[in-house]
């Protein structure tokens, strides 16, 4: 076992964030389906787009690494033999769902426990109305899909999860026919569909928008050498960490990407900090920080850490509109509002968000994460703002997002010590 501990320290110095893992998943599945060689460089290799990489592969697609360039041959996939194991990885396994209802022989698709708890019911609900045999655990996965999907005009509720919206939309040009996907409820996350229908025209691809219905025309897709911009979501720890001590500069980041988590520069300003942004970089440096209320329903992502950047300011603060947080790798409120709570924090869990009510100072202690990368990272960051260490296990389950985490923000003042402990066999 790996225990980590954060000290704390002064925030300084310049640091790059890793590429966005949703774009990169979204690459491979579109390079593989496009007809042709696509190169896709600054990939994200972590443990989620590892398990999307292995599932290309296991539809047929011609995928070899040079470094974070992959090259990929697609167009001609086929039912993988084998059920396909999507890990941890939920952006895979919906995606997948969708790209595999193509396919007149069935596929299963299945992960790790974590994942058996994700919904998957509205997307399996879509497709078996466009003719596609589906099989899961009570609407959980393990999922079985078999094909053909006939298209058409396709109604999938929203208030849960984009992905699986996005999984019609990446599948829908596929068919002969193309589709319509009219979305009901409150659509969540919208700017991830933005970044799917944004790298959809990249390879070829029609897809339109009015209001809540897309209409997606039957093209197929074709090659395209595409390259993955740096992750906001990703950025917002190191950001929130120069807003909480000191001054950090992020660069790498693409200011006309439609990714939503660009937001926590505006986050970032609403609380107080001083932030400035000169074409791919931008500099947070920190001020007295205010109590604000934020609507996290398009940027979920962002909770736990907008959670730690406002915990300690002063007031009530209260994060809001987000209930598909009850259903990403942990319930992320559940352990949003505990992580903080151990820290010596005084939050409130709410059916949408939280209520926090800002403390001068945190304390430290054990934070139990539940695998989640998310709360593992801003954990980390909110030892800036205690007393004494932060101490967590399961430190690497930050490669899902964000590999080489510790080391990477080691670099701008972020203390830690690693320990390995190794257990003896009981008797």
């Amino acid at each position: 076992m790996t225990t980590i501990s954060f000290q704390g320290g002064r925030i300084e110095g310049t640091i790059s964030p890793p590429p966005s893992k949703s774009h990169t998943h979204r690459a491979l599945f579109l390079a593989s389906m496009a007809k042709g060689r696509s190169i896709v460089t600054n990939c994200l290799l972590s443990a989620d787009t590892l398990a999307t990489m292995s599932a290309c592969r296991a539809m047929g697609a011609g995928i070899s690494l040079d470094g974070n360039v992959a090259t990929v041959d697609g167009g001609e996939l086929r039912a993988p033999a084998d059920p396909v194991d999507a890990a941890n990885s939920g952006t895979t396994m919906r995606i997948l769902t969708g790209i595999c209802s193509l396919f007149d022989d069935p596929v299963t698709i299945t992960g790790d426990e974590s994942l058996k708890k994700r919904p998957m019911g509205p997307l399996l609900d879509s497709l078996e109305a466009c003719g596609v045999e589906c099989r899961s655990n009570g609407g959980l996965p393990p999922v079985t899909v078999k094909g053909p999907n006939r298209g058409g005009h396709m109604l999938i509720d929203g208030s849960v999860s984009s992905q699986f919206v996005t999984s019609l939309l990446l599948t829908s040009p596929m068919l002969p026919s193309g589709s319509k996907i009219e979305i009901g409820g409150n659509l969540v996350s919208a700017p991830y569909l933005d970044v799917t229908t944004h790298m959809m025209g990249l390879f070829g691809a029609n897809a339109s928008r009015e209001g809540n219905v897309f209409t997606v025309s039957g093209t197929g897709y074709k090659a395209y050498d595409y390259s993955v911009p740096a992750d906001y979501s990703s950025a917002a720890f190191p950001l929130v960490a120069g807003a909480l001590g000191g001054r950090c500069t992020v660069t790498g980041m693409d200011p006309a990407d439609p990714q939503g988590d660009k937001v926590i520069l505006d986050i970032l300003r609403q609380a107080g900090a001083d932030v400035t942004v000169e074409g791919i970089s931008a500099k947070v440096e920190g001020r007295t920080l205010k109590a604000c209320d934020i609507d996290m329903g398009s940027v979920p992502d962002l909770f736990p850490i907008v959670t730690v950047l406002l915990c300690t300011a002063e007031g009530d603060s209260r994060l809001y509109g987000a209930p598909q947080l009850r259903f990403k790798e942990s319930d992320r409120i559940e352990t949003t509002v505990r992580m903080i709570n151990a820290l010596g924090g005084n939050v409130e869990g709410t059916d949408d968000g939280c209520i926090i009510h800002g403390v001068r100072r945190l304390r430290g202690g054990h934070v139990e994460h539940h695998g989640d990368h998310r709360i593992m990272m801003s954990a980390a960051v909110a030892s800036i703002l205690c007393e004494g260490p932060v101490t967590m296990d399961d430190p690497e389950c930050a490669s899902v997002s964000f590999p080489g985490f510790p080391e990477a923000m080691r670099t701008i003042g972020l203390l830690s010590e690693v320990q390995r402990c190794t257990r003896s066999a009981p008797r």
